[in-house]
């Protein structure tokens, strides 16, 4: 029979005994994740798939609300969640007895499992191993602080007496119990994390590209303070992908396989795909989910080996019509074969502004193919380029609302004045970024509420595919008044001021900002 423990504990005492039991379970677990190599985190494994289920208005709303912070405001909703339920648990135990927390523990702890195991590049051995010490330590952790001090692990009633230990000095032993253990659980846990979600640099050397880039020059950029910069640095790039932690890639091991609607199936490690020629381009990828004016989106030089190189030695067959990009976590992405050889050059990208791929931005491998959103090309973290039919695959995201092809739109975005932002009265500089790769951005116009549309000054483009800078000089009177910009590509289309939300083909409309002129 399962051994209960010599009581007396009040309702309270039971939920903080459970909740801080529950702490410690995640905040070891956390611990060993960050410690152990190949050992996931139960938090983002739980994570991952409340983020494949949720309902895609939900996830869309997360984007919108939290931006780039969804990830951390998902991790801590399950640890709140986690916690509640352990409220559950304290009030369960005073009912019915201590004896219910053993079966609740070892569930919660196969849930956590089962969620971990759904991982990959993960150590089957040391994760179920890792479950069991933070699952059977938790479990200690719940008898040890319920106990009463002096008296051992017994098969007693609940609402005995505590053996003659003066109430206060047991409420007080108690706290002091709950309190110390607490600080080691958020302690050990916060440590798991950091390690977790360190930045990791690769010591990769890469050979120098066969075509080297001449350097951004004084005639692509503006010196205007707040204007995004013509090439985004790596640490300020953004990041949207459904990963909760980065995958941890060795370049040991890995490789990039070719196969699917192909003659030759291939094979390449790391040191083949740089031995190769590699090429450098100035490219601007966005997010499908960046709302008008919103920071998902930059330019950076990307290196890397010709796509369509790798599949002309691949052979695809006459079937083939779509090329899918599997990530080393399952995600995966799909475009169509003709924008590998419409002169557009996607990329194997191994490097990115002359350093090997970050991490958080897809090391070892990435695909970046211009002019396509990054939900239907840029996979990260890449290791298998799959060629199928085009109704034989859906990416990720296009079961979940979003259109199965993804040409980025012609876009434009104020950055300086900021929204909101006190400007003098007379000449205000407005300046910012648009973009329309493979079409560049031929005007740039900005209008001050309703007077004429002033055209902008243009940054000269680093490539067709990259972005440009923009400015105006704007005589602004005293008052309020509404800013606003749109940008007309090569083809002639200006962009539409039909406003509209990400899903399911990307938002549209200007930009508009609001700025309070004072003399």
């Amino acid at each position: 029979m399962m051994e209960t423990v010599a009581t007396g504990r009040t309702r309270i005492q039971y939920i903080v005994a459970a909740v801080v039991a529950v702490g410690a379970t995640l905040g070891i677990s956390e611990l060993l994740a960050g410690l152990v190599d190949r050992v996931p985190s139960t938090i983002s494994s739980i994570g991952e798939i409340a983020v494949d289920t949720v309902p895609t208005p939900i996830e869309q709303w997360a984007i919108d609300t939290f931006g780039t912070a969804d990830k951390a405001v998902l991790a801590l909703g399950i640890v709140a969640t986690t916690l509640l339920l352990a409220v559950v648990l304290g009030i369960w135990m005073h009912r019915s007895g201590v004896v219910v927390a053993a079966p609740i523990f070892v569930g919660f702890g196969f849930v956590g499992l089962a969620a971990s195991l759904n991982q990959t590049l993960i150590s089957v051995p040391m994760t179920i191993l890792a479950a069991v010490l933070a699952t059977g330590s938790g479990l200690y952790a719940l008898y040890w602080l319920l106990r009463t001090p002096g008296t051992p692990l017994t098969d007693t009633v609940v609402g005995d007496p505590t053996d003659g230990v003066p109430a206060d000095v047991n409420r007080r032993q108690f706290m002091g119990r709950a309190a110390g253990l607490s600080a080691l659980a958020a302690g050990g846990g916060l440590l798991g994390r950091r390690l977790l979600t360190a930045t990791r640099t690769s010591d990769v050397v890469l050979p120098p590209a066969a075509g080297t880039l001449p350097g951004v020059a004084p005639e692509n950029f503006f010196d205007v303070e707040g204007l995004e910069s013509i090439v985004v640095a790596n640490d300020s790039f953004y990041r949207i992908d459904t990963a909760l932690l980065i995958p941890r890639v060795p370049v040991e091991g890995w490789s990039l396989r070719i196969d699917g609607l192909v003659d030759t199936p291939l094979e390449f490690t790391f040191d083949e795909l740089a031995a190769r020629d590699l090429v450098e381009q100035y490219i601007t990828i966005a997010c499908v989910s960046n709302p008008v004016g919103g920071p998902y989106v930059g330019n950076a030089k990307w290196t890397g080996v010709r796509l369509a190189e790798l599949l002309e030695e691949a052979g695809p067959t006459d079937e083939a019509e779509q090329v899918v990009g599997w990530s080393v976590d399952r995600w995966a992405s799909g475009f169509p074969i003709e924008t590998v050889f419409d002169g557009r050059e996607p990329l194997v990208a191994i490097a990115m502004n002359d350093e090997p791929l970050p991490a958080r931005h897809g090391f070892p491998a990435r695909l970046i193919v211009p002019g396509l959103y990054g939900y239907v090309s840029a996979t990260k973290w890449l290791e298998r380029i799959e060629l199928t039919t085009w109704d034989g695959f859906d990416s990720y995201w296009v079961p979940r609302g979003w259109v199965k092809e993804g040409p980025i739109q012609t876009q434009s975005r104020i950055d300086v004045p900021g929204k909101g932002d006190r400007v003098p009265v007379g000449e205000v500089v407005a300046a910012g970024v648009a973009w329309a790769p493979l079409k560049e951005i031929i005007r740039v116009e900005v209008q001050l509420n309703d007077d004429p549309w002033t055209d902008a000054e243009l940054t000269v483009p680093l490539s067709d595919k990259a972005w440009v800078q923009w400015r105006a000089a704007l005589t602004v009177p005293e008052g309020d008044h509404m800013l606003r910009v749109r940008a007309t590509d090569g083809t002639g289309e200006t962009q539409t001021d039909v406003v509209r939300g990400s899903l399911p083909s990307a938002a549209t409309g200007y930009h508009t900002i609001e700025i309070k002129a004072r003399a």
